[in-house]
């Protein structure tokens, strides 16, 4: 009662000073509250819903309630100061709203002044076993689940959770006198990080006393070890999400004057020695609170969670987040991955830059990596004649406009050549220009201008045949789709997409996205010649270019250059095969294939 009165004289403080600040400050009423989801600044932060009682006005669904057909159960009440307990009746009329004691008493109000509760059919001659079901109506990340009893606390139960909507179900916790008879495990077992999604199963609960009124609760974190660290502990996120919880209620426990001097049996259940004469009080379970603590599941993006249109909980989601728990990047924001929220960064979604050209975007993560974990989208679909991961340069047949800036939709202009390639009348204002891919006096330094090209690059140049024994010295030999392209100190880094895997030695490629490298002095000299949004035949390795996985650690010549030798995927040179891709090759390589696992290679 004192704990009541101080509850009820804080929230009178709280509301005093509302009103008085409201008093002060007239405008006060019309300010628009911030959002929690960004600072002041306006930057991105972690935020999450208030902490709530989720049970709070849900329906329970129960295996078991008295009072159809109406019945008569005796119970123990204890009274207090050293006096005796005394035993009371009552009779359970699930038809006399007076005398019912149906599911919803489990999740409604409950309070010294509201004192309802469930209560099961008499165990006497029902089935021990009585479950409660919770549906949440979402994925929450709970702290506790309590029970607070009008009957006494259960001998044995068990708490299950859902996180698919109750289509599967996984053990929380076990409560029992007897762990190993009835659920198969030790008492009080000890969680390491090696188990910290198991169940325990504790006798802490046994206590007859009080005979009503006892409390369960479990705390999903107490003793876990990575629950000090918890942002950073998947398995723990996983473990406290939950969408409906169960609860089964295995054995009733019977007070022992219950069972003292009963004699003959009179009646009761010859097949369990905590069977009691008709003559003395039945027994029963019987909770009148039943409590979830947690917040909605939003992952650091909502500070709320609202109902939609169809009414289902949804997260209110912000930092360019979507879904019902903020779970993925909204479309156009994939240029880094999406990640849970935490206390030091809030790993918001970012958006694909295309300067203005593409309406959609993918994510690529070995883009991702290379760039230092910085930028991974690429466009798909550029517009208005513009090509590349970003929609940055024109595309064949086209010129940048210098007037106007890319974004523009006009920032590219038509070449305007004639069709047999003379000026056409009267003459265009641009020259007739074929945009090389690769301008080499940009990126090449004045020693290495293509001038000895001819030289540099015997004698594969203009070798544009494949056969057997090329294939068997080669380390690897795939057909790519030549996406886009980007310079990294005296390298090209060509975004690729390999679309066929013929022979790969050492380390597996597979089919997907990939890096391409080929030193600038070999692109110069066209050797090897690559296009944008071609695709190619590229065969490379033991006989001068480095293979899959290997890394661009050494230049031509022998000399160290950028980019990091750890940097993986696919290396070209002037002794590598590139040559754009002829559908009729695929049979010619598949057969070059099985000729190679009969052990041809070793012959050629």
């Amino acid at each position: 009662m004192r704990d009541a009165w101080r509850c009820l004289l804080g929230l009178c403080l709280l509301v005093c000073s509302a009103s008085s600040h409201s008093a002060t400050n007239p405008f006060v009423g019309q300010q628009t509250p911030p959002d929690p989801c960004y600072d002041d600044t306006g930057a991105a932060r972690r935020c999450i819903p208030e902490f709530i009682n989720a049970a709070f006005g849900k329906e329970v669904m129960v295996s078991s309630v008295c009072g159809r057909p109406p019945s008569r159960s005796c119970s123990v009440v204890e009274r207090g100061d050293d006096r005796p307990s005394v035993r009371t009746c009552q009779i359970c009329d699930a038809a006399d709203p007076r005398r019912a004691h149906p599911a919803s008493y489990l999740t409604d109000l409950n309070s010294a002044h509201n004192l309802t509760c469930w209560q099961s059919e008499n165990l006497n001659t029902s089935p021990y076993n009585v479950t409660l079901t919770l549906s949440l109506g979402k994925k929450f990340e709970i702290t506790y689940v309590s029970l607070q009893f009008c009957s006494p606390r259960p001998e044995s139960l068990a708490i299950y959770k859902s996180m698919d909507y109750g289509k599967t179900w996984m053990p929380y916790q076990f409560y029992s006198s007897q762990c190993r008879r009835m659920y198969n495990r030790p008492n009080k077992a000890t969680i390491t990080k090696q188990n910290e999604q198991e169940a325990l199963c504790t006798d802490g609960h046994t206590d007859l006393y009080p005979l009503s009124g006892g409390l369960i609760a479990f705390s999903t974190l107490d003793g876990r070890p990575s629950g000090k660290d918890f942002d950073n502990s998947p398995v723990l996120q996983d473990w406290v999400t939950v969408t409906d919880i169960r609860v089964v209620f295995s054995r009733p426990q019977v007070p022992r004057e219950l069972v003292l001097g009963a004699g003959s049996n009179g009646g009761g259940r010859d097949d369990d020695p905590m069977a009691v004469t008709s003559t003395l009080p039945t027994y029963f379970y019987a909770v009148g609170d039943f409590q979830v603590g947690g917040r909605c599941k939003c992952n650091g993006h909502a500070s709320r969670c609202l109902k939609d249109k169809e009414g289902k909980l949804v997260c209110d989601c912000k930092h360019n987040t979507e879904g019902p728990e903020c779970d993925r990047c909204k479309p156009f924001h994939y240029d880094r991955p999406w990640q849970r929220a935490n206390a030091r960064e809030a790993n918001e979604c970012l958006p694909c830059n295309c300067n203005l050209h593409a309406r959609r975007c993918r994510f690529n993560m070995e883009l991702y990596k290379l760039s230092g974990r910085k930028s991974g989208g690429v466009c798909m679909n550029c517009r208005h004649n513009t090509a590349g991961r970003h929609c940055h340069y024109c595309k064949e047949g086209f010129y940048r406009d210098m007037a106007r800036p890319i974004t523009h939709r006009r920032a590219c202009k038509a070449c305007d050549c004639h069709p047999v390639g003379l000026p056409a009348e009267p003459l265009p204002v641009a020259p007739c220009i074929k945009i090389p891919v690769v301008n080499p006096t940009a990126v090449v330094s004045s020693t290495e201008e293509p001038a000895d090209c001819e030289s540099y690059c015997k004698p594969v140049k203009g070798n544009l045949k494949i056969n057997m024994k090329k294939y068997c010295k080669k380390d690897y030999a795939v057909q790519v789709n030549v996406l886009d392209m980007e310079t990294v100190g005296d390298w090209a880094k060509f975004a690729v997409s390999v679309v066929s895997v013929y022979k790969s030695r050492g380390e597996p490629l597979k089919r997907g996205d990939n890096i391409l490298w080929v030193h600038m002095k070999d692109l110069a000299c066209k050797c090897p010649k690559i296009q944008m949004s071609k695709r190619f035949l590229v065969m490379g390795g033991s006989d001068g270019g480095m293979g899959p996985g290997a890394g661009p650690g050494v230049g031509p010549g022998g000399g160290a250059t950028s980019p990091a030798a750890e940097r993986v995927g696919l290396v070209a040179d002037k002794n590598s095969l590139v040559i754009q891709w002829r559908d009729i090759w695929t049979r010619r390589l598949r057969k070059f294939q099985r000729k190679e696992k009969k052990g041809k290679c070793s012959k050629a």
